[in-house]
């Protein structure tokens, strides 16, 4: 297994020094006693302990309106927790069989059954395109291996890893209580020229550059251009200032859906008007 030495060192310090913190219970039964540290595809199984865990599905804002996955999901602890303490439907992928029964068990005896399914599966093969949250505690290389796909998902998925980030895509929110995790928020593709419909007389067009969640781009309204203002894109909306002829500012917020947008932006007078904008 490539850098198992390593990377089980790295877990069995990790855990050593996080033991208090992580404060979690076995979750053995009878049939079935897993061991920390023994060695699984690609990773060996440490916990997330229960106070990150809580951490990182609150940072999440999970729901009971969410469908969360659990990549690599171990005995079912955080698929467990999404289900009982915040009223999602969760569905843990196990790449173990025995552990991954323990963990349906686990689900079972917490009396969550109704609302987690536990998959034995291979994270790179079952489709959990449908997460509105995905949550994991996986390597960096798997992390970034599952990247594309992750972008790919719906605009607005949230994205917990405990310990790993994902390379050069920058964490929205990183958490350090009690262990490190980081957060995400998958972005549109808002990349391109839009033309804008609805904001000033002339013919308006954004430009817009892409790094991730991080934007950049400018406005042009007839033949002026300028720089679009403290630019953001959170998940599918997008918003920035501009200045108009007059040179006032005003701001504007608009939903992405593919290629259109719609959205509002506030006039002169401060009324919400309605802009819509379609990718050349």
């Amino acid at each position: 297994m490539k850098h198992f030495k390593v990377w089980f060192a790295i877990f069995s310090t990790f855990f050593a020094l996080n033991t208090l913190a992580q404060n979690y219970v076995d979750g053995g039964d009878d049939k079935y006693n897993p061991r920390i540290g023994q060695e699984g595809k690609d990773v060996v199984w440490v916990p997330t302990g229960n106070e990150l865990l809580a951490n990182m599905l609150k940072t999440a804002k999970v729901t009971s309106n969410d469908i969360v996955y659990d990549l690599g999901s171990g005995d079912g602890r955080i698929a467990i927790a999404a289900a009982k303490d915040f009223g999602a439907r969760a569905i843990g992928i196990e790449f173990n069989p025995e552990m991954a029964k323990l963990a349906q068990r686990n689900a079972d005896r917490s009396g969550v059954s109704d609302r987690v399914k536990i998959i034995n599966g291979d994270i790179f093969k079952e489709d959990f395109s449908k997460a509105t949250v995905v949550t994991m505690y996986l390597l960096p290389d798997l992390n970034i291996a599952l990247r594309p796909t992750i972008l790919k998902m719906k605009p607005g998925t949230r994205v917990t890893s405990h310990a790993f980030n994902m390379g050069d895509w920058e964490a929205d929110i990183e958490i350090d209580t009690p262990a490190k995790a980081y957060y995400w928020v998958v972005p549109a593709q808002v990349a391109g020229e839009w033309v804008i419909t609805g904001m000033e007389p002339a013919r308006t067009t954004l430009k817009l550059s892409q790094h991730y969640q991080k934007i950049g781009g400018t406005l042009q309204i007839g033949n002026e251009s300028q720089p679009i203002l403290n630019p953001k894109l959170d998940g599918s909306t997008l918003s920035f200032t501009y200045l108009d002829r007059d040179k006032s500012s005003h701001f504007v917020r608009m939903a992405v859906n593919n290629n259109e947008i719609k959205g509002l932006y506030k006039s002169r007078s401060y009324n919400d008007n309605a802009i819509t904008g379609k990718r050349l």
